[in-house]
């Protein structure tokens, strides 16, 4: 962070001085561009060391929408996934949630779509996904975390995409949770 800081101060300094004519103005740009560089990397940074790579990132996460829907009481509550959203992004991930076609119409009795998802979930539609009908969620929830080097939050056990997901098997690729005493409890001890 201190180098953050001192190249911060250096292209202040720089843009002082180009204004007083002791540098350059062909330097003003660069300088101007890393003021505006140091902002977004510390404006960016995400909180919360638990889920961080050890570039700062937020890890990426799965959450299996469709499963995690039925944790609570065993009916399809919408409050139960913004329960594990909530849950893993104070815990610095940044998790995504892919569903089965039949969301809309399991919750409020129609079809919802990515963006009417993503809308009532709070999350970017970046985030979000709603699988076409007929199309099995679990082979995306498994190929998306397999592309993103990211672990799953569901209790469904994938038993027929091992042979194709051998991930599956690993200890702590596939999180797991409860309701425990009304609050949502993921079972995090294999994360690290």
């Amino acid at each position: 962070m201190l180098t953050r800081f001192a190249f911060l101060l250096l292209s202040f300094i720089v843009l002082i001085a180009s204004q007083t004519g002791f540098v350059a103005p062909a330097l003003v740009i660069p300088a101007a561009l890393g003021v505006v560089f140091f902002l977004i990397l510390v404006l960016r940074r995400p909180s919360g060391p638990t889920g961080r790579s050890r570039f700062g990132k937020r890890k990426q996460i799965i959450v299996d929408g469709s499963n995690v829907m039925y944790w609570k009481d065993g009916e399809p509550r919408l409050d139960s996934v913004v329960e594990v959203i909530i849950n893993l992004t104070r815990q610095g991930f940044a998790p995504g949630v892919i569903f089965d076609a039949n969301v809309g119409y399991l919750l409020t009795g129609k079809f919802k779509n990515t963006n009417a998802m993503a809308k009532l979930l709070g999350l970017p539609e970046k985030r979000v996904m709603v699988v076409l009908k007929g199309e099995p969620a679990d082979r995306f929830i498994l190929q998306a975390a397999r592309e993103l080097g990211a672990r799953v939050v569901s209790n469904d056990r994938f038993r027929d995409w091992v042979e194709d997901f051998p991930e599956i098997g690993d200890p702590g690729h596939v999180i797991k949770g409860r309701y425990q005493q009304g609050d949502v409890k993921l079972l995090t001890d294999a994360w690290e």
